[in-house]
């Protein structure tokens, strides 16, 4: 749905890199996150977040730097 929305407001924007961060994650159990992640692409790194628990953002961040200067 995202990569349809992607294309149809500006095709270009399919040619970047793509990070892939579900957000919300402190309300997901560890069982739960082992089945999101079977169901996720293996072409783009993933990885689950959360603002209010302060989970995954220093992973986020380290990511996002890490894509700019490749």
């Amino acid at each position: 749905i995202l990569l349809k929305e992607l294309k149809k407001y500006n095709s270009e924007l399919l040619d970047k890199d793509r990070i892939l961060a579900i957000s919300k994650s402190d309300m997901l159990d560890d069982e739960l996150k082992e089945e999101i992640s079977k169901e996720l692409p293996t072409d783009l790194p993933a990885l689950f977040i959360s603002s209010v628990a302060q989970q995954g953002l220093t992973e986020l961040k380290d990511l996002i730097w890490k894509k700019l200067n490749e």
